[in-house]
């Protein structure tokens, strides 16, 4: 029986063509991205394990490092890395040397102000020079290091990004106004923020500590052993000799490294997975696929079937001699997709690191053991998994029947039980989404969804027929008896056109479903800009960090501004421990209802110029909170007071979760604490005029963004699109996939009805006849798979909406008519195109030789 099934597979190789390009492309997807994932992640390590080389231990201020920034809400008496105490920890007699490291951001400006790099990796840090003048963690690629305040040095990368030399004067800001320094050098650097597309900018330690923290203030001290010195005694020394504090911790190295691994680990993990999630929708339709060829191979050798029956051949043996050549095109499959999946992997690094800039750090590529099994079992499995049905059904086939049959047909209860289980998953579907709607639970809707897509794809030959019935009356008037037959033959075996449908189905739904989802997030974002924010601009920064409060009172005092308030976040303890605390956002009582909407569903809307507190509506049911409560606080500044809840406020996209008037909780901000933004009234309104006056009220830092409702709305849009785009791209291959099913079905029943073809050649029926009624009828099919994706992934869609009532404010399901059109005009184009080389096929059949066919 094995050598009957290789006879098989060498026999039907071009029928079988089409299945193995589809196993090989989901396995592609697999391989490629196992193969990815594992060679960035090697390379990351091994670029993370050179960073803390010379560190055996360091010592990190939590509430500095990293923020760029004095945040303002540090308790009165929490201890601090400063000088002393970096001398006092390189006096230990195992530290050979200790660093002291000042990190935050610095925007970079290129010669006409743009900023270089984006906004989330502009490092800026500390330059150290050692005896000979030079830093080992920056080696210099040209001129010298920064030594006074008004000198810098730039990463290499970043300094020909803006096409900066050694001797220029670059703009650089931190959190306030430009300043333009002399760029004295350029440095190389493994910084992963900065490989990874973000700038570095190097300052003398002095002005670094002006900037970020305050002088003699370190935000991390790292500590290289002397030879010999055993790194957990010299961890044990350091933690005696730095200031004790819950702000204050020491960690060695390794621990460090680890830490960063694991974090690296955890990145490429969630890659891997996500990137596996649509190498398995890929699979899933590749199935279809699979388990429709099979039946038609099955269907088409069941003479042959069942002579093997009459000469003695089992059951078992029928099934096994069919898994036998599934096998055999699931291995061929996976080790060409193994291989092209390498090649993707090599492909995509170089594309990352080329044309998109991403300078991915080098490495060797990664083919891992795991990765060939993974790659070669799951197309192997796939294959002869989606094969096992067909192969029970050939076994099933006697031998008298089968040899007065080309196909048996289904029977009654094998109708009814397969139309029962499709309404009962689909009837528990609709249940969950009903409940996840009801819930707002999202993991509810996504079970459901799943349910129903099942449920559907078990009842699609059901529905073949009355859907396709109104289309056909078109394709009839329009084309003749060629539209006709190809009516005909679309239903003649519902099966067969569900298997071929489905497949395009499910890409057309997640792309509906997506596409809903997208314009209805985008319409509900755009309503809450125009109706929430009153103002005509916010100015804030485009990292996120905080914004000088002097930016403030210039932007106060810029021309064309009628009313200003500042946003300031700080956190103010309600209790006992640690985790008891609120982020409150202090405005200006006077002036907010002025640029935003402030509509109170309890309380007073003057809550606030009453000294009160206004607590959104979702924060307050959160927490429990009523109008009149009050809250027991302790300030940043150490003061202890109290608050009340004045009025609890409708949901509102542009005021944070608890409001507080500036003149109450400002005063207890640390000094040079930063603001989260500003919001701008013109006395004329939005104009170019008072943009630019805002612009140039910043000083012209290039990290500071200046927004109107226009921008707001565009930057929220160009997000979504850009999730969206990277969805599609990802599904794409889910819908060549589906291609080639419908390709693959064409084809083979071309070659199953060469004798009904010759006949109608015979009766009149011209060449462009033929081919025209394979083209229509692989347009039906295709038209009918992407009706039923678009009717589910609008029902989808609304469930996932409705379970956003809650994160966004008025959100509705949108359907946008123009892109559906355009998804039903897809799936008939994939359906003509695909029936191309079929139709052809079809034309060019002998006219005799068919009609003598078997």
């Amino acid at each position: 029986m094995f050598r009957t099934a290789l006879r098989n597979v060498l026999a039907h190789k071009a029928r079988l063509l089409m299945t193995v390009l589809a196993v090989m492309l989901g396995t592609a997807f697999v391989a490629g991205t196992l193969v990815f994932s594992d060679t960035v992640g090697n390379a990351l390590r091994t670029q993370n394990s050179k960073s803390y080389t010379d560190i055996a231990v360091t010592v990190s201020d939590r509430e500095a490092a990293g923020f760029g920034y004095d945040h303002g809400d540090r308790a009165v008496d929490s201890p601090t890395l400063t000088e002393e105490t970096r001398a006092k920890v390189a006096a230990l007699s195992g530290a050979a040397e200790v660093r002291g490291v000042v990190s935050g951001f610095a925007g970079i400006a290129d010669r006409k102000g743009a900023l270089i790099g984006n906004g989330f990796s502009t490092t800026g840090t500390n330059y150290v020079p050692g005896a000979d003048g030079t830093d080992p963690r920056y080696p210099l690629v040209e001129g010298r290091g920064p030594k006074d305040a008004t000198e810098i040095a730039l990463d290499a990368r970043t300094a020909a990004k803006g096409g900066y030399q050694v001797g220029d004067t670059v703009r650089v800001a931190v959190n306030g106004p430009v300043m333009q320094l002399k760029l004295t050098g350029t440095v190389h650097t493994n910084d992963p923020r900065v490989v990874a597309g973000g700038s570095l900018a190097a300052f003398d330690t002095a002005t670094a500590q002006r900037l970020y923290l305050s002088p003699g203030r370190f935000a991390e001290l790292d500590v290289k052993a002397r030879p010999g010195t055993d790194d957990a005694a010299l961890l044990t020394a350091v933690r005696q000799a730095v200031p004790q504090g819950d702000s204050i911790e020491a960690r060695t190295g390794r621990e460090l490294a680890d830490e960063q691994d694991e974090m690296i680990r955890k990145g490429t993990t969630f890659l891997t997975t996500f990137l596996m999630a649509f190498a398995g929708i890929a699979l899933f339709v590749g199935v279809f696929i699979i388990a429709n060829t099979f039946t038609m191979l099955v269907a088409q050798r069941t003479k042959e079937l069942a002579l093997l029956r009459a000469v003695g051949a089992t059951r078992r043996q029928i099934t096994r001699s069919v898994l036998v050549e599934a096998l055999l095109v699931g291995l061929t499959a996976s080790v060409t997709g193994l291989l092209a999946g390498i090649g993707i992997a090599v492909g995509l690094k170089s594309l990352l690191n080329g044309p998109m800039d991403a300078n991915l750090p080098d490495g060797p590529l990664i083919v891992a053991p795991g990765t060939v099994v993974a790659a070669l079992a799951v197309g192997v499995l796939v294959t002869v998994l989606a094969a096992w049905l067909p192969a029970r059904r050939a076994s099933r086939i006697a031998p008298v029947a089968a040899m007065s049959s080309a196909e048996q047909p289904a029977t009654q209860k094998g109708l009814l039980v397969r139309n029962t289980i499709g309404l009962l998953f689909s009837l528990a579907g609709l249940a969950a989404l009903a409940a996840g709607v009801g819930g707002k639970e999202v993991k509810l809707v996504g079970v459901g969804a799943g349910a129903l897509l099942i449920g559907v794809f078990v009842l699609t030959p059901l529905l073949s027929r009355p859907l396709i019935a109104l289309i056909a009356p078109l394709l009839r008037t329009l084309y003749g008896a060629p539209g006709k037959l190809a009516e005909e033959n679309a239903i003649r075996n519902p099966r067969r056109t569900a298997a071929t449908a489905s497949a395009l189905t499910i890409g057309v739904t997640l792309i509906t479903s997506l596409t809903v989802i997208g314009a209805s997030v985008n319409e509900a974002v755009d309503k809450a800009a125009a109706t929430d924010l009153k103002a005509d601009y916010t100015v804030a920064m485009q990292n996120f960090s905080p914004l000088s409060p002097e930016i403030a009172t210039q932007i106060a005092k810029a021309p064309g501004v009628g009313v200003v308030s500042a946003e300031r976040s700080m956190s103010v303890r309600t209790g006992p421990n640690e985790d008891d605390s609120e982020w409150i956002t202090a405005v200006d009582a006077a002036t907010i209802d002025q640029l935003a909407t402030v509509k109170v569903t309890e309380g007073s809307a003057d809550a606030l110029r009453q000294g009160r507190l206004l607590v959104s509506s979702g924060r307050a049911e959160q927490a429990g909170y009523k109008v009149g409560d009050t809250l027991a606080v302790t300030y940043p500044d150490g003061v202890k007071g109290s608050l009340t809840v004045g009025g609890i406020l409708e949901a509102n996209t542009a005021l944070a979760s608890i409001v507080a008037p500036e003149a109450v909780v400002g005063p207890h901000a640390k000094p040079g604490s930063g603001l989260e933004k500003v919001l701008v009234k013109g006395t004329n309104g939005a104009t170019p005029e008072l943009k630019q006056a805002l612009r140039d009220a910043s000083g012209g830092n290039p990290l500071i963004a200046v927004k109107g409702e226009k921008e707001i709305k565009a930057e929220n849009r160009k997000m979504v699109t850009g999730i969206l785009n990277m969805m599609y791209g990802l599904l794409g291959m889910s819908v060549v996939i589906a291609v080639l099913g419908v390709v693959n079905t064409m084809a083979m029943s071309v070659f199953e009805r060469r004798r009904e073809i010759g006949m109608l050649r015979a009766i009149g029926l011209d060449r462009l006849g033929i081919r025209r009624m394979v083209r229509l009828e692989s347009l039906l099919i295709a038209l009918f798979g992407g009706l039923v994706g678009v009717g589910l992934g609008v029902l989808v869609a609304w469930a996932g909406v409705r379970t956003l009532a809650d994160s966004l404010k008025d959100i509705t399901t949108v359907v946008p008519p123009v892109q559906i059109a355009g998804f039903l005009l897809a799936a008939a184009v994939i359906g003509l195109l695909a029936a191309l080389w079929p139709a052809h096929r079809a034309a060019k059949l002998d006219v005799l030789d068919s009609i003598k066919s078997q």
